[in-house]
């Protein structure tokens, strides 16, 4: 068992920079926790939506934007994954919308225009489709904390270490610490995982917290790039406490970092899980 986690890692750490934000295992996380959290309107539609091809769910239909951003079709949306904070952590940490997304469009503008667009009747089904999928998978990837930072490629030119692997701070962050974290909690499985985090928010330490997770989501806010602004923002904050606070040399994945790191991959995994829904609920509603 420990051979295969190892192997499994180890080809997640190597894969390209930057390919999959909190890797499959969280934006799975996120696709499933949402689905736990829509009201039954909202329900229909996606499920109607994504149809047989994605299981009827936001499990695995949240990974999508990562799986066909490197084809041709696709490759303008690479830009939308991330918004390149040009600020100075771990002194100062903030984002600016103005100054930090790019003429190409960042994740904060694309969350507002696959909005925009999933509410367009004169859009077809597909393009529906794919405006929704973009929708769930965007508002995961804000929630990670070097995707929206510019330092060192949002982390991706800083070595580090995972599990005695080499690899680069961004890819710990998508995939090497939450894959450790499931396989030793959670069975491997995103589903129990997102059932975990779902106990918290509604009945654990989460619990007194959600209700300003989704305070800013209304309907007028559909039409601006302020509330994704502010999911930045709280992720971005982290990199000025936990995410830069670390030695040369030190194996993020099995020392303290990784103990003051784990609570925050559970957290904003939980937030922008119980943001997809709300912000779903709010379009369908």
């Amino acid at each position: 068992m420990k051979t295969a986690f190892l192997s499994a890692l180890a080809a997640a750490l190597a894969a390209p920079n930057g390919v999959v934000a909190w890797g499959n295992l969280g934006h799975e996380t996120t696709g499933f926790l949402a689905m736990q959290f829509l009201d039954s309107t909202t329900l229909s539609a996606v499920q109607s939506s994504l149809g047989s091809t994605f299981n009827f769910s936001l499990g695995p239909a949240a990974t999508w934007a990562d799986e066909v951003r490197s084809e041709a079709a696709f490759k303008f949306s690479a830009p939308f994954h991330f918004i390149d904070a040009e600020d100075d952590p771990p002194t100062s940490c903030s984002v600016n919308v103005q100054r930090d997304c790019g003429s190409a469009g960042c994740v904060i503008s694309a969350i507002q225009n696959y909005t925009e667009r999933i509410q367009e009747p004169s859009l077809d089904a597909t393009q529906h489709q794919q405006a929704l999928l973009f929708i769930t998978h965007f508002i995961g990837d804000i929630g990670q904390p070097l995707h929206d930072e510019a330092l060192e490629v949002g982390g991706n030119d800083i070595s580090a270490i995972c599990s005695g692997s080499k690899t680069n701070l961004h890819a710990a962050w998508d995939t090497g610490m939450l894959t450790k974290n499931l396989d030793a909690l959670y069975g491997g499985s995103p589903q129990t995982y997102a059932s975990a985090l779902a106990e918290r928010i509604t009945s654990g330490e989460y619990k007194s917290l959600s209700a300003g997770w989704i305070s800013g989501i209304t309907k007028s806010a559909l039409n601006s790039t302020a509330e994704p602004l502010v999911w930045a923002q709280e992720a971005n904050a982290f990199d000025c406490t936990v995410v830069f606070n670390f030695t040369t040399g030190q194996d993020l994945c099995d020392s303290d970092y990784f103990d003051a790191a784990i609570p925050v991959v559970d957290l904003q995994l939980a937030k922008q899980g119980f943001r997809i829904a709300k912000w779903l609920n709010t379009i369908f509603g």
